[in-house]
């Protein structure tokens, strides 16, 4: 398992790692999509600000795929079919994630059940 894990790391960074489009609408366009975008080995860093390789990886591809035209929508469910839901730091409701969505407001009214039934056997 380690000789790919070093393979990987010796790798020159995609061309589009560190370099920006030329044109500044469509470098800025891929700018607020990546700070959209989790990186997958630092976690708590957007693409952009990360310097991990596969952050790295993610910023060539997004550079990529707008300016062979695609739409950043299209880039996000690209990237989110390739990558999973986790590195969408706005996550869609779907048939994976709609319970994070709905056990908060749950549990909240389940405690306002319990906080309304203890302080009506308080008074009684």
């Amino acid at each position: 398992m380690a000789s790919p894990l070093a393979a990987q790391s010796n790798m020159p960074p995609a061309p589009y790692a560190y370099t920006q489009l030329d044109d500044p609408e469509l470098e800025e366009t891929a700018r607020e999509l990546m700070y959209t975008l989790r990186c997958l080995q630092c976690q708590s860093q957007s693409i952009a600000d990360s310097d991990a390789p596969v952050a790295g990886d993610m910023r060539h591809q997004v550079r990529t795929r707008l300016a062979g035209g695609e739409s950043p929508e299209e880039v996000r469910a690209y990237l989110i079919s390739r990558y999973g839901d986790y590195i969408s730091y706005e996550p869609e409701i779907s048939a994976t994630t709609w319970p994070l969505f709905v056990l908060p407001g749950l549990l909240v009214l389940i405690a306002i059940a319990v906080l309304v039934r203890r302080v009506g056997k308080a008074r009684a």
